[in-house]
């Protein structure tokens, strides 16, 4: 059974998974056109396909804090582990960790704010309730 409150509940016609699935691959949340960014993270005003105002939507800190958040769970275990079982140099670690974040958090960012305006768009917030 779908409730209001089910995350399969369909609002105008597609899902909450729908929205941040088509988001994460940096579509259109609405009509899931290629294309929602016009640089590396910049959005464009309107989708070119259905002219969804994907532009209006502020994501701000959100994205930041998710992709940390998920390169920190990725690195650190590795981290540890590979400090447990071959004790590298100091200044091995120093080159490959710092290196290896900063590549994730790049790689991962426009990926996850492409989710969070997704889940966004679907909750038809704008990040700017709060003005």
């Amino acid at each position: 059974m779908i409730t209001a409150h089910s995350p399969e509940h369909s609002r105008d016609g597609y899902t909450v998974t729908t929205s941040a699935g088509r988001g994460l691959k940096r579509c259109c949340p609405h009509c899931g056109a290629p294309g929602i960014f016009k640089g590396y993270l910049k959005t464009h005003d309107n989708c070119k396909s259905c002219d969804a105002p994907i532009g209006e939507i502020r994501a701000d800190d959100l994205p930041p804090y998710l992709t940390i958040f998920l390169v920190g769970h990725i690195v650190v275990p590795i981290l540890v582990l590979v400090e447990a079982m071959y004790h590298p140099p100091l200044w091995l670690q120093m080159a490959v960790w710092p290196s290896i974040t900063v590549l994730l958090t790049l790689a991962f960012l426009p990926f996850i704010k492409g989710a969070a305006l997704g889940l966004m768009w679907y909750l038809k917030i704008k990040g700017d309730e709060q003005r």
